[in-house]
């Protein structure tokens, strides 16, 4: 739930740039409150935030995993929007998912276990990756997300967070931001 000491943080190595004005594909995600979100669809001023994966008590990180910039704190993170989700609302969010290639059934552990009052995309087959060219890195022969958050408005990307560091410190930079404050 804390995040270690000297992470190294993410560079902006302008792999996010391209995205602010793109419509969101047409996708068909499978969430973890049993729905099917079609991210075209999204409507009012929704926010997507992206991360690698999240562990799960008792099981090891993938080695070397503290050394990639913005690999750690998936699990804070989301806590994050978990703790200000009231105020993000309040702000103007119609919609908050957290969205990574992990399946559905892993995510629904995270949120359960982290109480989230969110639902969790799943995109196991990475087709966002593909449809709008996103930020990715490999470990252990796995391609995962780069953490990055995507505010949409009525299906259109209005701004792209990238790169998100510290991770546990962005859901209230993202309340700060709808707020102008």
């Amino acid at each position: 739930m804390t995040l270690p000491d000297a992470l190294p943080a993410p560079e902006d190595d302008g792999a996010a740039d391209h995205l602010p004005g793109l419509p969101m594909p047409s996708l068909v995600l499978a969430a973890t409150d049993g729905s099917l979100v079609d991210l075209s669809a999204l409507r009012g001023r929704s926010i997507v935030y992206f991360y690698p994966m999240t562990g799960v008590p008792g099981v090891a990180l993938p080695e070397g995993w503290d050394l990639i910039p913005g690999a750690r704190g998936c699990t804070p993170e989301s806590c994050g929007f978990r703790d200000h989700f009231a105020e993000l609302r309040a702000a103007g969010a119609s919609a908050v998912f957290g969205l990574s290639s992990q399946t559905t059934e892993y995510q629904r552990e995270a949120v359960d276990r982290l109480h989230l009052p969110f639902a969790m995309l799943s995109d196991p087959e990475q087709r966002l990756v593909d449809a709008l060219h996103l930020p990715t890195f490999d470990i252990d022969g796995r391609r995962l997300y780069k953490r990055l958050t995507l505010i949409v408005r009525d299906g259109v990307i209005e701004h792209a967070f990238y790169p998100v560091f510290p991770p546990n410190e962005h859901a209230a930079a993202i309340v700060a931001w709808l707020t102008g404050r």
